[in-house]
């Protein structure tokens, strides 16, 4: 028994002082990481509401969007950044170890304000990830951590940037350490990205960023609602395909018949334009929060959904900035809003699971779309939601929104595979 208790000792006097120390470390890392992210991501937040809030008050703003392109490929030659892979750089640094600068926070900073100025149709988190990676990056680069605490850094900006800009901590914090690598999950980085994650929350909060929430009317679950439910989950898991496949490849179109990056950007920016008053509506444009929210309380029409994948595919393609999560967001709600009311199902559970399995479905990341439910529409949706995220995830097969990441495990059984989103 003596010699028990010597050994948990002596084993107790190597490792505590290891777990304390690491602990302690990440945390003052977390809070500077998370605190430098928060207020960078909070300036980022403010600034896109206040381009929103001039593109209602001068609609033909729109009108310069070619010219905005043209500022945002000088931008970016200017930094030397004409190859920039936008988030796959993100997903780069953490997978090996690769640095980002200040240019690419700037970059995408400034990209994306022009972006949504003046109409194009983009997200923010992508930027969010990209703002915040690049920080977390560049700490590490004048921290001179090594190799492996300088991805753990990269992906607490990573995470702080997400919370900030969305207000969701949970799914921020997973987000990170389940996108990279889909099949496996980074848990050294579990304290880090929470702390950073929480930090980055609570400064957007000070500055009056509040987080979405989304009334879902749930009266009873029954075994016909999850039928209804499964169904949606799996057309959402074949739209995601097509998202990832329209994205990817409009990219492709665009260079193929135009190899200027100038000629480019201004004709995609004109493009967008032209197709702004055909539709004879701006809701296309910018992120389109005010239609995700409307589509949780009236059916949203047919078009919705396919006319934003086709702005966003114009917008992103032609070399605009910005992210593609809330135009995910906006398909998959206003398909989910459509859908429903055809099954007899509520409008908004329909958009619930439409936004919450389009997520899953291109981002192959089933844990952090489980984390968002709960945070954006109530710890009440968490049955359902866990069984139509797992479908989804299921049937978008190996598409993603990002050509970096990579799949480690099959969807349909346990088995290593090691490859790209998107490969055979």
């Amino acid at each position: 028994m003596k010699n028990y208790f010597l050994q948990l000792f002596n084993s107790m006097k190597k490792w505590i002082p290891q777990m304390f120390g690491g602990f302690f470390k990440w945390i003052i890392l977390s809070l500077i990481t998370g605190t430098a992210v928060g207020f960078i991501s909070s300036a980022f937040h403010i600034g896109l509401e206040k381009c929103a809030d001039i593109r209602k008050e001068q609609p033909y703003i729109i009108l310069l969007l070619p010219v905005a392109g043209l500022l945002i490929v000088s931008i970016y030659k200017l930094l030397k950044l004409t190859h920039d892979k936008g988030t796959n750089m993100v997903l780069i640094a953490v997978r090996d170890g690769s640095g980002m600068t200040w240019k690419n926070t700037l970059s995408i900073f400034t990209g994306s304000i022009l972006t949504h100025l003046t109409g194009g149709s983009a997200g923010r988190e992508g930027a969010a990830l990209q703002i915040g990676g690049s920080v977390g990056s560049q700490l590490g680069i004048w921290f001179k951590l090594n190799e492996q605490d300088h991805r753990l850094i990269t992906m607490c900006g990573m995470s702080s940037g997400f919370s900030a800009l969305f207000g969701t901590p949970a799914a921020a914090a997973f987000f990170s350490m389940e996108v990279i690598s889909v099949g496996i999950m980074h848990y050294s980085a579990i304290i880090p990205c929470s702390a950073a994650a929480l930090i980055g929350f609570k400064i957007s909060s000070y500055f009056g960023v509040s987080p979405s929430v989304m009334n879902v009317k749930i009266d009873s679950l029954n075994w016909e609602i999850y039928l209804k439910a499964s169904f949606i989950a799996i057309l959402c898991g074949l739209l995601s395909i097509v998202f990832c496949f329209v994205l990817k490849n409009s990219a492709r179109i665009y260079r193929y018949f135009i190899r200027n990056p100038y000629l480019r950007i201004f004709i995609g920016g004109l493009l967008v334009v032209i197709l702004t008053f055909i539709c004879g509506t701006y809701d296309y444009n910018g992120a389109g929060s005010e239609v995700i929210a409307k589509a949780f309380e009236t059916r949203a029409p047919f078009q919705q959904f396919i006319l934003k994948l086709l702005f966003t595919a114009l917008t992103l393609g032609a070399g605009f900035k910005g992210g593609e999560i809330l135009p995910v967001f906006f398909v998959g709600s206003t398909f989910g809003s459509f859908i429903a009311p055809l099954l007899d199902l509520d409008c908004s559970l329909g958009a619930a699971i439409g936004l919450s399995c389009l997520f899953c479905g291109v981002t192959n990341c089933p844990v952090t779309a489980l984390f968002l439910c709960i945070e954006l529409f109530g710890v009440k949706t968490l049955p359902i939601c866990l069984i139509t995220c797992a479908i989804a995830y299921m049937f978008s097969g190996y598409a993603g929104l990002y050509s970096e990441q990579k799949i480690l495990y099959s969807k349909l059984e346990p088995k290593f595979i090691d490859k790209k989103v998107g490969k055979k």
